[in-house]
């Protein structure tokens, strides 16, 4: 029984995770190599049911990066109830165990801030789950060329990782283009963001995942 569940409810996840990559990272060009990884099966994905210990994204995170393929990991909570504050937290936590990557947290709740750039972030990151990407520090080396240690901080800032503030550089100028992006089409953004929201609360309840309002 509890394969067949599984079976019913990981591809809904995976799914609506990628209307939201597609319809929004990739159309908006928000994240330079989103689009190389997912297409080249260079994305890995875990899923974790419940309300996951920080040992669990740890382990699921280690496990994804071990892979040979990986560009990109995703880990995701469908069934977590938490605040943003508290998924950041964990981000820093699993940035602690996994200093080979940069961490970024995203949240399926961020207003829509186009004061500066870097308010608009979270918006950006309104994944329709709960959810933390992590990138092979080597991955990001390989995208820039041999780094700098200032070009690296500047590379884990794109992810809105856990280092200290960069220089102004690549990293401010991509936030930047973003923020320009979408304060031209966010109306059209928000409007694709709360139909990825209400495909998942339909599709999750109809495959049993539970916590979905």
């Amino acid at each position: 029984m509890v394969a067949v569940t599984e079976a019913a409810r990981r591809p809904e996840v995976i799914r609506v995770l990628e209307r939201y990559l597609v319809e929004i990272v990739e159309k908006y060009d928000l994240c330079p190599w989103a689009r190389m990884a997912r297409q080249k099966g260079e994305l890995a994905i875990h899923v974790l049911w419940g309300e996951p210990a920080i040992a669990d994204w740890v382990e699921a995170g280690k496990a994804l990066l071990a892979r040979p393929k990986t560009r990109v990991a995703m880990v995701i909570a469908p069934e977590l109830a938490i605040e943003s504050a508290a998924l950041h937290r964990i981000g820093g936590a699993v940035a602690q165990a996994l200093p080979i990557a940069g961490v970024a947290d995203f949240h399926p709740r961020a207003p829509l801030d186009l004061a500066t750039p870097a308010r608009l972030v979270p918006y950006l990151r309104r994944s329709p789950d709960p959810m933390l990407q992590l990138v092979p520090f080597s991955v990001l080396d390989a995208v820039r060329g041999p780094p700098s240690d200032a070009t690296r901080v500047a590379q884990v800032s794109m992810l809105g990782g856990f280092v200290e503030p960069p220089k102004p550089d690549a990293a401010e100028r991509v936030a930047a283009n973003n923020h320009e992006t979408v304060s031209d089409a966010h109306v059209e953004i928000t409007r694709t963001l709360e139909s990825i929201a209400a495909d998942r609360a339909a599709s999750y309840q109809r495959v049993g995942i539970a916590g979905v309002g």
